[in-house]
């Protein structure tokens, strides 16, 4: 094995980057719940071969996270459940935080922990409900609304994966992500969700005619895309995520959000940037390897 080039009296580069991103990502209690997470005895939902945990486990999931809660926020109800309770502007961290902690204990954690996880995601839905400006009820433990979530992040995720992961998966693993998907998705109270990537891809198409872009949804994308609560220093990588998360939404999602997007230099310009900022971030987040 390599030994990685560490200054004298501090930690090298990889390592400092790598606890910025990860601190950002899993909040200040991020060390302990990993340690829990992985390392607290008992069955998982998933073993050590189920492709949810290549997906969940690889960079591209910050192009694939971000391009979720934009297609998430074209459905009215969906947008107007986020923008009334989520407090998302106020702690966007907090809110990422909480997000990759739920993912983390579905996708590695003991059974018993992804459950609770669930039944607490649950209990806080029960409660957030509403009417919208123009007098639609909504109700965040709606299972069609629930569904409609779901589907949209397993999607996203998925696609993410397949263009910028290291390791892509085949058609049959591609069926299988969805499945593991579906798992954590009936423990959140869906009903039955996909369970291969054909009936993603029709039930996603069966929610096309409810999809729009609310004056919130508009707001809350120049939010995330323009105005990142992220350091100076991470401006230009995260807009290079920016751009791919946008890549990824089908032109209708993009022209709907009114997202500038020029679909001609995705290709030879946009994507190649999404690979190299994805691998630096795989890189940062590798974990250390002394030599023997």
């Amino acid at each position: 094995m390599s030994r990685r080039l560490v200054p004298e009296g501090g930690p090298s580069l990889r390592d400092w980057l790598g606890n910025e991103i990860f601190s950002r990502v899993a909040g200040p209690e991020g060390t302990e719940n990993r340690t829990r997470i992985h390392g607290t005895p008992g069955p998982r939902w998933f073993g050590p071969e189920r492709p949810v945990r290549r997906v969940h486990g690889d960079a591209a999931m910050f192009i694939g996270g971000l391009s979720a809660l934009l297609l998430q926020s074209l459905h009215p109800l969906a947008m107007a459940a986020v923008a009334g309770h989520s407090g998302f502007r106020g702690d966007p961290w907090g809110r990422l935080q909480r997000t990759s902690t739920f993912l983390a204990i579905t996708t590695y954690g003991p059974a018993r922990s992804a459950q609770e996880a669930c039944d607490r995601v649950r209990a806080v839905h029960a409660t957030v409900r509403g009417t919208t400006a123009d007098g639609q009820v909504y109700s965040a433990a709606d299972p069609h609304l629930l569904c409609w979530v779901h589907v949209a992040e397993t999607d996203s995720f998925l696609r993410a994966h397949q263009r910028y992961g290291a390791h892509p998966l085949d058609d049959e693993q591609c069926d299988a992500y969805v499945a593991d998907m579906a798992r954590v998705a009936t423990a959140l109270g869906v009903p039955d969700p996909p369970t291969d990537v054909a009936e993603l891809t029709a039930r996603l198409a069966a929610y096309r005619g409810e999809l729009r872009a609310t004056d919130e949804a508009r707001s809350s994308a120049r939010f995330l895309l323009l105005n990142p609560p992220v350091p100076f220093l991470a401006r230009l990588p995260y807009g290079v995520i920016a751009a791919n998360a946008v890549s990824l939404l089908p032109l209708w999602a993009s022209r709907a959000l009114w997202l500038p997007r020029l679909p001609a230099l995705e290709g030879p310009c946009v994507r190649p940037l999404g690979t190299a900022v994805t691998a630096g971030i795989r890189w940062a987040l590798a974990p250390s390897r002394e030599a023997a």
